[in-house]
């Protein structure tokens, strides 16, 4: 493609070289690199791209994006641009044909339910003979094709180059998990989204947004830029979801269990292990069977089935579409034995998580609840203790261990972690660094009728360490262990 289309929606500040030139592809890294690329240079949080321009010219980089003046003795074409993230955004988009305007997009915001949100309307769409596709936190899928996610929103070019990979292969819709992050980084622009949906708002990431304000504002983006604006989809019984409604001009479809909410939960009820739910939405209920359990599940359901409503889904195929997902990796997922207790894995990683988290499995009627959980290192310190909180006060006995402690050191994590537990006054926990242990003690100090609760990786299968990263899997561990013990018997 002639760089002077990719460059017909960018604010340029100064551009005076050739624009017929073929770029053959865009990096927003030297390492990827290609004979004939742009290479875009950004000033990350780590690094800065401007350090690696040797290695992209020697690698053969066409032209250079970046926000600095060309430098002297600097031989290649250079755009020098307002806002260097935007470009690289609507570059990839043109590059790649504005795919997203060739499927209905959807794309999903919120602190929690992202993912399972996702999966549910996924197994929806498929019901309704649609052909869904998804990028989130856990893959990228699409028909036969899974490849894992290395973050929950890719940076742009490797976006729209998924997205223009679905629309080849006959995908209709595409939902994508949109987090903060990718929002401030302006990766997902160049998406005309059909809906957008926010599923709720609490503390989270506040290391990088300093303040539940600038949390919110970066969340609300998704409503604002390239929106085809069909309709937007709110939780109206969160705070947060309250206010983002006060300010969208575009047509809001509000899911909840309050009276004013157009999709909205009538009643819900335990049954074994399975939850059934009546939701009203106007102009009918439905009424359906899930064996995804908890209040919390049945807010991403209403987001969901909101979603479905607006895509124009019929309520058999919502209800079939339910009934046919058995569950989600890493998302209150038990793991089977033969033992007489249960063992779940969750990717619950905040307070309010971990509270819903404990709250859905009370609700099983366990005789008690034995949790394991840490906290990441190099993230949001402040939620630590609040999570030990939690911990004291709903399970029966805690292991605090370590979850990805990356930089820091695992025991500093588990000493904010147990500050919870002191101001609760409670002594109803243990500590123990080595994650796989402490899944081993927690399993074999389990009794017939307990509930055995591994939070906070979920689906993930590695730990990051200071200076190594250890493949790792909760759900594996515990089965591991769990065949040990049941050969013995």
């Amino acid at each position: 493609m002639k760089l002077r289309e990719l460059l017909a929606e960018i604010k340029l500040a100064n551009f005076s070289d050739q624009a017929d030139v073929e770029i053959s592809g865009i990096a927003y890294s030297s390492s990827l690199v290609e004979p004939g690329n742009i290479f875009a240079a950004i000033k990350g949080f780590k690094a800065d791209g401007h350090d690696f321009l040797p290695e992209a010219i020697k690698k053969g980089a066409a032209a250079i994006i970046s926000e600095r003046q060309k430098p002297e003795k600097v031989d290649i074409i250079w755009i020098q641009v307002t806002d260097a993230r935007e470009a690289l955004a609507l570059i990839s988009a043109a590059f790649y044909g504005y795919p997203a305007f060739n499927l209905k997009t959807i794309g999903i915001t919120g602190t929690k339910g992202k993912t399972t949100v996702s999966y549910i309307l996924e197994s929806i769409l498929r019901a309704a003979g649609l052909n869904p596709g998804v990028i989130g936190t856990i893959d990228y899928r699409w028909n036969d094709q899974r490849f894992a996610a290395p973050r929950t929103t890719p940076e742009a070019p490797d976006i729209q180059k998924i997205l223009k990979q679905m629309v080849e292969s006959s995908v209709t819709h595409c939902m994508l998990e949109v987090s903060s992050h990718s929002l401030e980084l302006k990766r997902v622009l160049g998406i005309g989204f059909d809906l957008a949906v926010f599923t709720n708002l609490s503390g989270e990431h506040l290391d990088y947004h300093q303040t539940m304000e600038n949390y919110f504002e970066a969340k609300k983006k998704l409503f604002f830029l390239n929106h085809k604006r069909q309709a937007s989809i709110v939780n109206i019984d969160d705070p947060w979801g309250q206010k983002l409604i006060s300010e969208l001009p575009m047509r809001t479809i509000t899911f909840g269990f309050r009276p004013e909410a157009l999709v909205r939960a009538e009643n819900f009820d335990i049954e074994g292990r399975e939850m059934k739910a009546q939701v009203s939405y106007p102009g009918g209920r439905l009424n359906f069977r899930t064996k995804l359990i908890g209040r919390h599940n049945l807010y991403n359901f209403l987001a969901a089935i909101s979603a479905a409503l607006a895509l124009s889904v019929s309520p058999q195929a919502i209800i079939k579409g339910i009934s046919q997902l058995e569950s989600i990796p890493g998302r209150l997922e038990f793991v089977p034995n033969s033992l007489g207790f249960s063992v779940v894995v969750d990717y619950a990683h905040t307070d309010s998580a971990l509270e819903n988290l404990l709250q859905a499995v009370k609700s099983l009627n366990p005789a008690r609840i034995i949790l394991i959980f840490g906290c990441g290192g190099d993230r949001d310190r402040s939620k630590r203790s609040r999570m030990g909180e939690v911990a004291a006060r709903l399970a029966d006995w805690t292991i605090i261990t370590s979850d990805n402690p990356r930089s820091e050191e695992p025991e500093k994590i588990i000493q904010d972690i147990e500050q919870g537990f002191v101001k609760t006054d409670s002594r109803n926990y243990e500590q123990m660094a080595d994650r796989r242990a402490a899944i081993q003690k927690a399993i074999t100090m389990a009794a017939p009728g307990d509930f055995v609760v591994i939070a906070g990786k979920g689906h993930e299968t590695y730990q990051i360490f200071k200076d190594h990263t250890l493949s790792f899997s909760d759900y594996d561990t515990a089965l591991e262990i769990i065949k040990k013990i049941e050969e013995k018997k």
